[in-house]
């Protein structure tokens, strides 16, 4: 058989929770990992040892994901490293500072939030689209090339928050909900190009973002009759893991703008 193409991704907030597993995950099916962080080297470098002991290449880049230097770095030092880069996981992001009720929200953390969750990932995306669509390789520059596995792609990591009102971290739940559409306007505009473009939404994720509300969803998950979802576990940075790297893997060639819930059956609604 041939020798399976390098594969190369971005993973944005790789240092830590989701980000690290989704890293990881790509990494034991056969990628190489460009890990952005902007906190923790320490933590990233772990990320780094780990992925290199399952024989790939990992490339540490810090990047404040809203200040589109430190973005432009970010993809330039990427394509210098591996020469072209076939999926973007944005899966960077922060929760609400202070958790103001939306009567007292305040505008200057909104635009600090909007600015990482939101603008971030739509003006990244806008990158290393233009990026992917220079290097495009020669089997899949036509939508016409369907027995040609797709491994580029665009992932963007959203959150139940997209429709489960929470009026203490509005910013939060708009900017999610912001991530569902552009999800689909980059589907609409890049599926020409053979991109493809997806949005997972994990539900209640063990992470150092939910262990502030550990008890409180322990009760609902372990304790509730109903529980807050069917399947009566926390949700894990693996589970999400696996969603990113399956619908990565270009067995998916004919799907594109579609959201995936990673969320235990939350979901779903019952009487």
């Amino acid at each position: 058989m041939p020798d399976q193409p390098q594969r190369n991704a971005i993973v944005t907030g790789a240092g830590r929770g989701i980000g690290k597993g989704i890293a990881l995950e790509l990494a034991a099916q056969g990628w190489n990992i460009t890990i952005n962080y902007n906190a923790s080297p320490d933590a990233a470098q772990e990320v780094k040892s780990q992925i290199e002991s399952l024989g790939q290449t990992a490339l540490l880049v810090r990047a404040d994901i809203a200040n589109p230097d430190h973005r432009e770095n970010l993809v330039t030092q990427s394509l210098d490293h591996f020469q072209s880069i076939d999926l973007l996981v944005n899966n960077a992001g922060v929760t609400s500072r202070d958790r103001d009720d939306i009567l007292h929200a305040k505008e200057q953390n909104w635009d600090w939030l909007m600015a990482i969750n939101l603008k971030g990932p739509f003006f990244l995306t806008q990158r290393v689209a233009q990026t992917m669509i220079e290097h495009a390789p020669s089997t899949q520059s036509s939508p016409d090339s369907s027995d040609q596995p797709s491994y580029r792609s665009i992932i963007n990591i959203s959150s139940l928050s997209a429709y489960a009102v929470s009026t203490n971290r509005g910013d939060y739940c708009i900017a999610k909900a912001g991530l569902g559409m552009m999800t689909k306007l980059w589907a609409a505009r890049l599926a020409q190009h053979n991109i493809n473009v997806y949005e997972i939404c994990p539900g209640i994720i063990e992470s150092d973002m939910t262990a502030p509300v550990k008890e409180k969803y322990d009760k609902l998950i372990l304790e509730e009759d109903p529980p807050i979802q069917p399947i009566r576990r926390w949700g894990k940075p693996s589970d999400v893991a696996r969603a990113a790297a399956a619908l990565a893997s270009g067995q998916f060639p004919f799907t594109t703008g579609d959201t995936l819930n990673t969320d235990g059956g939350f979901h779903i609604r019952t009487l």
